[in-house]
C-alpha cells in the first residue's frame, strides 16, 4: 500500500462521498438481530386501551439468514396500507435486545429501534433494564418501514405521538439542499440519526465535518440540536440523507490561497500513526506529516515521540483541495523543545 493509500485509509471518514443504500442496511444489521428475552423478571403489563383486548401473537416466524424473522403469515398488503395511512396500531412487546424491542400484533411481527422509543425523545438513557421493563406491555406504534422482500417491519413509538398525516406531509415538503434543524436521536459508529419532526434522517459519518471524525460521538450526543442540510430524499421509502458539514463553510475551497506551499504555520497534532501524524491547521483542515518529513530515524515509530494535542511548527509541502489532501513537514522537535521527550534520539537529517 502506498503512502497516499494509507493517507486515504486513515482519513476515509472525512471523504466527501455521500451515504449509499448501505446506511440503512447497516442500521438494520445492528437493530434487527432479534434476540429472545433473557431470563427476566415477571412481565410487566399495562391495561389495554379501552375497548381493546391485549394483542395476541398469531403464527410463528421462521428465522432468516441474518437473524431477522421471515414471516410467511403476514398480510404485507395490509401492513403497507397501515404505513401509508400512518395509522396507529397496538402491539405487545415479546422480546428485546440492545437494539430495541420485538413486538407482535394479531397481523404481524415487527421491531421498534431503541431510538424510536418515546423515552429516547425525552432524553432518557435507554438501558437494558428499561428495555426489559417493556416486556408484555402493549404499545401504540406506527409502521415506518415495511420491506416484504426481507421480511422486515420497523415501528416507532415516537411517530405514533405525532398527528395523523404529519410524517407524510413533512416528507412532501422536504427537498434537496434544504437547511433545517433537527434533534439527535441515536449515535452509531457510522453516523447520527436526526429527528426532523416526525421523520428521521441519517447524517453519515463522512458528512459530519470537513475534518476527520473518528466516531460520531465526538460531534454530538442524543438530545443535541443540529443544523443539517438535506442531501438525498427517498419519499416513497421514508429515507432522508442529511449533512452537517454542507451547511458550514468548506475550508478546502480557499486552502491553496491560505496555505501556499512553503508557508510556515503552527499546527496541532490530532492523531499519530505508525507512518506519520495528522496535524490540524484550522477547524476542518488537517494534513499529514509523513514520517519521512519528521527528521526521525526511519525505524522509529512516531508514536514514541508525538501525541495528540502537541503544538508544532510545520511547513506546507503540497495542497490538493479537490482531493482534500495536505502534506506537511515538521520544522522542530517538540519532544525535545518541551523537555518531556527522550533526549537520546538519533534523528539524522535537517535537524542535526
Amino acid at each position: 500500500m502506498s503512502n497516499h493509500d494509507r493517507y486515504d485509509a486513515s482519513r476515509r471518514s472525512s471523504t466527501p462521498s455521500g451515504p449509499d443504500d448501505g446506511w440503512w442496511q447497516s442500521l438494520m444489521a445492528e437493530e434487527h438481530k432479534y434476540a429472545p428475552a433473557s431470563a427476566a423478571k415477571p412481565p410487566r403489563r399495562k391495561p389495554p386501551a379501552a375497548g381493546r383486548k391485549p394483542a395476541a401473537p398469531r403464527g410463528e416466524a421462521r428465522g432468516g439468514g441474518d437473524g431477522a424473522p421471515v414471516m410467511d403469515w403476514v398480510d404485507w398488503t395490509r401492513v403497507l396500507e397501515i404505513q401509508e395511512a400512518e395509522a396507529v396500531c397496538y402491539a405487545e412487546v415479546v422480546g428485546f435486545n440492545r437494539g430495541g424491542l420485538l413486538v407482535r400484533t394479531q397481523e404481524f411481527q415487527g421491531f421498534v429501534p431503541r431510538s424510536h422509543l418515546a423515552a429516547a425523545a425525552d432524553g432518557r438513557r435507554i438501558t437494558e433494564r428499561l428495555l426489559e421493563s417493556y416486556m408484555g406491555v402493549e404499545m401504540e406504534l406506527k409502521v415506518i418501514e415495511c420491506d416484504p422482500e426481507r421480511g422486515r417491519i420497523v415501528l416507532s413509538e415516537r411517530a405514533a405521538q405525532s398527528a395523523p398525516g404529519s410524517r407524510q406531509t413533512l416528507l412532501e415538503t422536504l427537498h434537496e439542499n434544504q437547511q433545517l434543524e433537527g434533534v439527535v436521536t441515536n449515535v452509531t459508529p457510522f453516523g447520527l440519526f436526526i429527528d426532523l419532526g416526525g421523520v428521521e434522517g441519517l447524517v453519515h459519518i463522512s458528512e459530519l465535518s470537513w475534518g476527520r471524525v473518528s466516531h460520531p460521538r465526538e460531534v454530538a450526543a442524543p438530545g443535541d440540536r443540529l443544523q443539517v442540510v438535506v442531501l438525498q430524499l427517498e419519499s416513497d421509502r421514508g429515507r432522508v440523507s442529511l449533512s452537517v458539514k454542507r451547511g458550514q463553510p468548506n475550508p478546502w475551497q480557499d486552502a491553496l490561497q491560505q496555505y501556499p506551499p512553503g508557508k510556515e504555520v503552527e499546527a496541532e497534532i490530532t492523531e499519530v500513526v505508525h507512518f506519520g501524524a495528522f496535524a490540524k491547521l484550522e477547524e476542518g483542515l488537517e494534513g499529514l506529516i509523513h514520517i519521512s518529513q519528521m527528521g526521525l530515524h526511519e525505524r522509529l515509530d512516531p508514536r514514541l515521540v508525538l501525541e495528540p494535542g502537541m503544538k508544532v511548527q510545520v511547513s506546507v509541502l503540497q495542497v490538493e483541495p479537490d482531493r482534500q489532501r495536505l502534506s506537511l513537514q515538521l520544522l522542530n522537535q517538540p519532544w525535545k523543545d518541551e523537555g518531556s521527550g527522550p533526549q537520546w534520539l538519533d534523528t539524522p537529517g535537517r535537524f542535526d
